[in-house]
């Protein structure tokens, strides 16, 4: 049995016990970084609105608040301890105050696209919050980006659980191959960055 899928027998345990709450509350750890995957999550909610334990604007309104809420709790933690994180242990993971002005910048420029796609990705709409935080980006706009993206993303597989019915855990073995691509993608980039910065420091020494 694969992590998503043990996860999301305990999440549909959750659901059934706490109701439209349960979606909320995992829906928040899924706006964190929490090994909660929305696909783990939503599908179920769909299966029991086409079983009539659920309605379909409930478990919208309820799942996009959540992640609402998560991702305003990632944010803050950037906005309010990242700088400070960077500042004293940046060096240690090879981050600078140009990569903190680089990134601020980023938001500036491309948040509102940024944040509005990253909802649509596996593990990157995990962490996105994070760096929006640190980047002091326009609260109201990432709120209203977060909710829009969030939004459609819990809809379409909300209703993407009605349609499959008892088919939905169908959603959670695909869902689990994309996020290991996505995660691979990362773990590349990461391991590009450590090596193009040891570069580039190797470069500015006398």
């Amino acid at each position: 049995m694969g992590l998503t899928q043990f996860l999301a027998e305990y999440f549909t345990s959750l659901i059934h016990q706490l109701g439209y709450s349960g979606v909320f509350f995992l829906m928040v750890a899924e706006s964190m970084f929490l090994p909660v995957p929305s696909e783990a999550v939503m599908p179920f909610a769909g299966f029991l609105i086409a079983g009539k334990n659920f309605t379909l604007p409930y478990v919208i309104i309820f799942s996009t608040l959540g992640s609402l809420t998560g991702s305003l709790i990632s944010y803050y933690i950037g906005r309010f301890g990242g700088q400070a994180f960077v500042k004293k242990f940046g060096k240690y993971f090879l981050l600078s105050q140009g990569d903190l002005e680089k990134t601020e910048k980023y938001f500036q420029e491309r948040g509102e696209l940024t944040i509005f796609i990253s909802r649509f990705i596996p593990v990157i709409r995990h962490l996105i919050s994070l760096p929006a935080g640190l980047a002091k980006m326009n609260l109201l706009k990432f709120s209203l980006y977060t909710l829009a993206g969030a939004g459609l993303w819990n809809a379409f597989l909300a209703i993407l659980g009605i349609y499959l019915k008892q088919n939905w855990a169908l959603i959670i073995k695909y869902g689990e191959i994309a996020d290991l691509l996505i995660l691979a993608a990362i773990i590349i980039g990461v391991v590009y960055f450590i090596k193009k910065h040891l570069h580039n420091n190797r470069g500015t020494k006398p």
